[in-house]
């Protein structure tokens, strides 16, 4: 016997509105503990902010000189406002400075074109590979009239976001390769993986950066040179993707042994396999520490002023180091950080509505 409803009759749980008291006390003081950490939270809120506020916006200097800015006990945003072309690029020369900025406009716009899954198909291919000779070409110059630069003069916020995004579009691919050699039958192909992985692992980033800079010129033939920023670059990737294949190692033991024999019982072979069945589903599941990897990987990129080259971080340092500027470091280096922090957290950010869009 089946038993017909009118769903229209069916009344729906009420919506609850909860108002803002409700909702601090329910939150903040539901209990005598929560109540004194919020006491105490608020009343180091009550001390911090009101002179943080005064410092950092009612008193602050923004075009100011830098006597003036010690005449007072503002903070002195002068130091970037004045200094920000160098901030920004560094020893670049000054009247070329248009270049490595159109180079920054091209790539971040070839990141929003990217970040679209509708323009995942073979068209990306070749317009990333146009995008960065573009870019070398406007940073290198040597043809069509621009005039040459010197690698050793590129520096600043150009030189680190290459640095980071080139290596991370090259170390994804090549963490994936080295997670399916560490899983590979052939004893040979996964011992190698293997050995480079937990090597790679085991040593960090600056004797890395050191060796590229400074060992790895000695095994060279006389009368060959390989470019610093290349060297680096290099160092950057196999550094990043040692870690990247790990990640992927252990989403693709997530993977559930009936999605293998699935994929064989449909006659597919080891790539099709992988690149239809398994690896969508492995990497679906590694977005949050794959990102963070990433954005570890970012962050390291200023490691690279150990090696005498010019990233972000140390025309920050140059800059302070000039006596005009000296005592002004807060300013200059919370200017930095809010660059790394839009930079991250955009990262974070699309890495969320990635994995909510693959699971939806």
């Amino acid at each position: 016997m089946i038993t017909q409803t009118n769903t229209s009759e069916i009344l729906k749980r009420p919506i609850v509105h909860i108002g803002a008291i409700r909702w601090i006390r329910q939150n903040l003081f539901s209990n005598v503990f929560n109540s004194c950490l919020s006491l105490l939270i608020l009343f180091g809120l009550y001390k911090i902010v009101p002179p943080l506020v005064q410092w950092a916006i009612i008193k602050s200097h923004w075009f100011s000189t830098s006597a003036e800015c010690r005449a007072t006990g503002g903070a002195c945003w002068s130091v970037v406002t004045s200094n920000l072309r160098f901030i920004i690029f560094g020893m670049y020369p000054r009247e070329l400075h248009w270049r490595p900025a159109i180079a920054i406009i091209l790539l971040v716009t070839l990141l929003f074109y990217s970040k679209n899954r509708q323009n995942w198909n073979n068209r990306i291919l070749y317009i990333w590979p146009i995008g960065i000779v573009i870019m070398g070409l406007l940073m290198r110059g040597g043809l069509f009239g621009l005039e040459s630069v010197e690698s050793s003069k590129w520096s600043g916020l150009p030189l680190t976001l290459m640095l980071s995004v080139f290596g991370m579009f090259a170390a994804y691919p090549l963490g994936i390769m080295l997670a399916l050699g560490r899983r590979s039958k052939m004893p040979a192909i996964k011992s190698l993986c293997i050995v480079y992985i937990e090597i790679i692992r085991g040593v960090p980033l600056i004797s890395m950066l050191f060796m590229s800079a400074i060992m790895f010129p000695l095994f060279l033939p006389e009368g060959i040179t390989i470019d610093k920023i290349l060297r680096a670059q290099a160092a950057i990737i196999l550094f990043t993707a040692a870690y990247i294949a790990e990640v992927v190692r252990g989403g693709l033991q997530a993977i559930a042994r009936g999605q293998y024999e699935a994929a064989d019982s449909l006659g597919l072979n080891y790539y099709h396999k992988m690149r239809l069945v398994i690896l969508p589903q492995a990497l679906k599941i590694v977005i949050p520490p794959t990102v963070g990897i990433l954005i570890s990987a970012f962050k390291d990129t200023s490691l690279v002023v150990i090696i005498a080259l010019y990233d972000l971080m140390k025309t920050t340092q140059a800059t302070l180091s000039n006596p005009l500027w000296m005592g002004f470091s807060a300013e200059a280096f919370i200017f930095l950080a809010l660059i790394y922090l839009v930079c991250c957290y955009a990262m974070s950010n699309y890495s969320r509505k990635l994995e909510r869009e693959l699971h939806s």
